[in-house]
């Protein structure tokens, strides 16, 4: 079945029928998450955020947008949503183990894993650094790989807005991890 087919089907209350259709979009919806909130739990919270957001508002989507744009509109929300919310509830004693550092030195200088799990940690906190506006623009480009104009829909702008949003995000992304870069290679 198609999208549409699939849709019809969601709103008779079929959960079968929406768990297919969330299921050809889920990799990405998580991955759009995952960027936004920079961990896996809160991913994963917001996923479900998002999962449970569009059964119950599923009457609203009209369907002017592909329902891929609508659901990743809903998944980014969720995950700016969770960000915003923890902000709201850092404490002394998070900011504390932070400095602290983890308690056991387990260095493998030998393993490129480590290295790997470097550098997201690196571009997520990059990521966390940019306006809200460009960070989604960003993260919907390339890691959800949405089209400049389902972006432009999703954000209510122009796509000459979105691109320029892409391209300032590049370029404060590429200021922020130059310093950085010569430390991890």
């Amino acid at each position: 079945m198609d999208d549409a087919e699939l849709l019809a089907a969601c709103r008779t209350g079929d959960h079968g029928a929406f768990a297919e259709l969330t299921s050809r979009y889920r990799t990405n919806a998580w991955h759009v998450c995952l960027q936004i909130t920079g961990n896996t739990h809160d991913a994963e919270d917001a996923l479900q955020d998002t999962l449970i957001a569009a059964w119950q508002n599923l009457h609203k989507f009209r369907g002017d947008a592909r329902f891929n744009t609508w659901l990743h509109r809903i998944a980014t929300n969720a995950a700016l949503a969770l960000v915003r919310r923890h902000k709201n509830t850092v404490t002394l004693d998070d900011a504390d183990d932070d400095e602290a550092g983890p308690g056991i030195d387990l260095v493998d200088d030998s393993a490129p894993f480590d290295e790997h799990i470097a550098r997201v940690d690196v571009v997520h906190h990059a990521l966390n650094q940019l306006p809200e506006d460009f960070r989604v623009a960003i993260v919907l480009a390339e890691f959800a790989d949405l089209p400049y104009a389902d972006i432009a829909e999703h954000q209510q702008v122009s796509v000459a807005t979105v691109k320029t949003r892409i391209h300032r995000a590049r370029k404060q992304l590429a200021e922020i991890l130059a310093p950085l870069d010569t430390s991890l290679s």
